[in-house]
């Protein structure tokens, strides 16, 4: 099974990439290719992640990688990754 990252999701990824790769190009690299691993296991397992109602009324799922949240929907094929957010953001507002 394969996933389709959504145009905010790749915005989201490349923003990651460049705030961490300011002070340390390779692990912004480690980073975004650990997100890319963990889009891979959801993709196989898209139930793995968890609903959370507290923080959007959207049918989707959380995945955490470091300090990222992965938002995906485990409902279509193949998955879809809506967005990869901070956890330190307001995702509730980011959500709507």
């Amino acid at each position: 099974m394969d996933f389709v990252v959504a145009p905010e999701a790749r915005q989201d990824l490349i923003e990651i990439h460049n705030y961490i790769s300011n002070d340390n190009p390779d692990a912004g690299a480690r980073i975004i290719d650990d997100i890319f691993v963990a889009f891979a296991k959801l993709a196989r397992r898209p139930n793995m992640g968890h609903l959370r109602h507290d923080l959007t009324t959207r049918n989707v799922r959380f995945w955490p990688v470091h300090s990222y949240l992965i938002i995906y929907d485990p409902n279509v094929v193949p998955i879809g990754i809506a967005r990869v957010l901070s956890a330190y953001r307001d995702i509730t507002k980011l959500m709507e």
